[in-house]
């Protein structure tokens, strides 16, 4: 069984600015899985992809975002969500992922909704994760405009004191961990980039014309998100996390590794079917 991984540090320059990327990896003959983790969460959300048997044989690479985790960025206040989205091209490139699987989380999904709409043509699938595609989505970011602080310091430090009280779950599992994963000096520019982003960067109808299969994913305690319908009815599949929050990697793992095993395997079968079918000569 190929199941351990790889570490790998990946010396970049993403828009002049140099960068260091802790990465876990492992090669194998199934197409690639790149994943991206969320705001205040690292390449380690995604470590037991090498615990479940759908994904064995399959290569991936999560990776810490600058600003957050075991990466090193010379410069903190550049990251935003362009830094981010030119971060996650280079890695792809590293790895020789010619084609691969997306999975993106809260961030790490728009991040990944900007690489899918730039790059559509080298994407399998994308499963998003509650990542940002309307304006409602920024709950976690829009706290940048909400409660103005004189430092960046202090802002984040109230930040992790409101996740710590926040009425979802895993919140205070989330705050206990986030003043360890995440540089205070990268916040403002990253919430700033995906508030802006969500308000203005048309993220639904790039999220709707994506010619390959998409799920959403998210947790029962966010089934009020006012578009689901409308996005289900576009033909993206959703998958309702239940006991479970914007954090289905800390609070139903084993539900949340179904569902995106399942829907990769749903998509290579479709994809081989349509290959099949386009490619039998008459």
């Amino acid at each position: 069984m190929t199941q351990e991984f790889l570490r790998s540090s990946i010396p970049l320059s993403i828009s002049g600015t140099s960068v260091t990327i802790s990465a876990l990896c492992r090669q194998g003959p199934k197409a690639p899985v790149l994943l991206l983790h969320g705001f205040g969460s690292t390449k380690e959300d995604y470590a037991d992809i090498v615990r479940h048997g759908v994904f064995e044989g399959r290569a991936f690479a999560a990776y810490d975002a600058p600003g957050c985790g075991e990466t090193d960025c010379a410069d903190l206040t550049t990251v935003d969500i362009p830094f981010l989205l030119d971060t996650a091209a280079a890695v792809a490139g590293h790895f020789w992922f010619e084609r691969f699987h997306l999975v993106g989380h809260s961030m790490g999904g728009l991040t990944a909704l900007m690489l899918s709409s730039q790059l559509p043509q080298r994407v399998l699938s994308f499963i998003n994760i509650e990542g940002n595609i309307a304006p409602e989505d920024c709950f976690l970011s829009r706290q940048i405009d909400q409660y103005p602080s004189d430092s960046a310091e202090q802002f984040f430090a109230e930040f992790i004191e409101r996740a710590l009280h926040a009425p979802a779950y895993a919140s205070a599992l989330y705050s206990s961990s986030l003043r360890h994963k995440v540089r205070a000096d990268a916040v403002p520019s990253i919430f700033r980039s995906m508030v802006s982003l969500s308000d203005n960067g048309d993220l639904m109808r790039k999220f709707l014309g994506f010619p390959f299969p998409r799920m959403f994913m998210y947790g029962e305690q966010n089934s009020n998100l006012t578009y689901l319908s409308h996005i289900e009815s576009k033909g993206v599949e959703l998958a309702e996390i239940p006991n479970c929050g914007h954090f289905p990697m800390y609070s139903n793992p084993v539900a949340m590794w179904k569902a995106i095993g399942d829907f990769i395997e749903r998509a290579e079968s479709t994809s081989r079917k349509v290959l099949r079918v386009t490619t039998t000569p008459r």
